[in-house]
């Protein structure tokens, strides 16, 4: 009962999207408006003077304005609930999940551009809205699609890169190598080299970041074909969109696989920037990095177990489930085996999340995509039986802030039933599809010149001195 009682929460959701004031439908409609331009890049020149003043504006106005008090359980608990980050692309709220520019998974799911009728959004669709905050037309779509697929040639030398390691190194390993060897033909570091003006390094970072859009796909299909499939690579077709063609590229020709890689991308892109990855990304920017390298050092963030890595962990314990107790394991039995899990110091991976205190929207709407495609697969029913046991246990234990399913619980389990089983590879699905979020707003931290990043860091002395001065001040 607990999963229809998140569905019927979502279905409230959806209900008071449909009744926004008319304000509201008022934004969302000019939001929902595009030009008859074809080209990204021209419009970012026309929206960037725009935020540039607006920034500045908030700035002079609003500069002293304090967002919150930092606690001593911040500084020393990894700045959890310290607002520190400008992130335009994309927005985490606590009990409603992801915005993408304002948009929620199901409404990017309703007005975004698709392959066919009634199907998944297509990812270079969010990639135009997390550049520009407007949801494109299908004829915006398709120009991007074909740009990104121009610029997708990937260098001998990085795949030399790649080969000179053991084909048995993990595959962030190999994917992260081939993202540095990329790094060669950067033209923000050609264009800074050649001394460019700082009002221009937006424009070569954006070159950058759609060719490292456009090509890791193709660095990541590699790794997989060389890592499992004999080193039997798969070329390229033009004529399929971005996801379908990573699906087509990795081996999977399935009608439905190609819907799921679209999917995949699209809610993987990008959640906000306190996250590992994202906070890494504009991190290295900040130092004016280049994409590459800033992007590089995200997927290394991305590699560890408390962030991407998680998404393998999930298909892993799943399995073991299955080994130790077989498929029709009933509700009882796999209670048991959460608490013989929590009870041997490990955690049920795909519970849990940093912000989000809700089932993650992310994870329902790849549980439709489950019910409508493979309804009676055995890993997803176990999936759906765990997501009734999981949350209850988790709150008896009493130490969890949120029971609830993140995406890396059932990510794996749709990878699987199409034949994508390798779970050690899920990070680097994971890695490319948040080089969308992470490239956007690097394009928009260099228009907007934003600063390198610098925060304050203590000593276990100087906070025992700060708060014992505190205490006798107040005394």
């Amino acid at each position: 009962m607990v999963f229809f009682r998140s569905v019927t929460a979502l279905a409230r959701l959806r209900s008071r999207v449909g009744q926004q004031s008319s304000l509201s439908n008022s934004v969302r409609w000019i939001q929902m408006q595009s030009s008859t331009d074809m080209d990204l890049k021209s419009q970012l020149q026309e929206l960037i003077p725009e935020q540039q003043d607006r920034l500045k504006k908030l700035k002079s106005e609003h500069g002293k304005v304090q967002l919150g008090n930092i606690t001593v359980d911040m500084v020393i608990g990894g700045m959890r609930g310290m607002t520190g980050l400008l992130w335009e692309t994309s927005l985490l709220d606590p009990e409603e999940g992801i915005r993408f520019r304002g948009l929620s998974i199901p409404e990017c799911q309703k007005v975004l551009p698709a392959a066919q009728s009634g199907g998944e959004p297509l990812p270079e669709g969010l990639l135009w809205l997390l550049l520009t905050g407007k949801v494109p037309s299908k004829e915006q779509v398709k120009a991007l699609s074909q740009d990104l697929a121009n610029r997708a040639a990937v260098p001998d030398y990085v795949y030399n890169a790649i080969d000179a390691l053991p084909s048995t190194a993990h595959p962030m390993t190999q994917f992260a190598s081939g993202v540095m060897a990329l790094q060669v033909q950067s033209e923000f570091q050609k264009a800074y080299e050649n001394g460019i003006h700082k009002s221009k390094f937006w424009e070569p970072t954006y070159e950058d970041c759609l060719n490292l859009i456009a090509r890791v796909p193709v660095v990541a299909a590699y790794v997989y074909r060389r890592m499992y499939k004999n080193g039997d690579s798969v070329p390229s077709d033009k004529s399929l969109d971005y996801g379908a063609n990573f699906s087509h590229m990795l081996g999977f020709d399935d009608d439905k696989m190609k819907e799921l890689m679209r999917l995949y991308i699209t809610i993987h892109s990008d959640h906000e920037g306190g996250n590992v990855s994202a906070h890494t990304g504009h991190l290295v920017g900040s130092a004016l990095s280049d994409p590459y390298l800033s992007f590089a050092a995200a997927l290394n963030g991305l590699a560890g177990p408390l962030h991407g890595l998680a998404n393998q962990e999930v298909l892993l314990w799943i399995k073991s489930v299955v080994e130790e107790c077989g498929e029709n394991i009933s509700k009882d039995q796999l209670k048991e085996y959460v608490w013989k899990t929590l009870n041997s110091g490990k955690v049920v991976p795909g519970y849990g999340h940093g912000v989000l205190r809700k089932t993650d929207p992310r994870y329902v709407c790849q549980r439709e995509f489950a019910l409508k495609h493979l309804p009676d697969d055995p890993l997803f029913q176990l999936v759906s039986k765990l997501y009734e046991v999981v949350p209850p246990v988790l709150t008896e234990l009493g130490k969890v802030k949120n029971p609830w399913p993140n995406v890396d619980a059932h990510s794996g389990v749709l990878l699987n039933h199409y034949g994508l089983t390798e779970a050690r590879y899920y990070t680097v699905l994971f890695g490319v599809s948040r080089s969308l979020g992470i490239c956007s707003q690097l394009i928009w931290d260099r228009a907007l010149g934003l600063a390198l990043e610098r925060p304050k860091s203590v000593t276990m002395d100087w906070l025992d001195a700060f708060c014992k001065k505190a205490k006798a001040s107040s005394a």
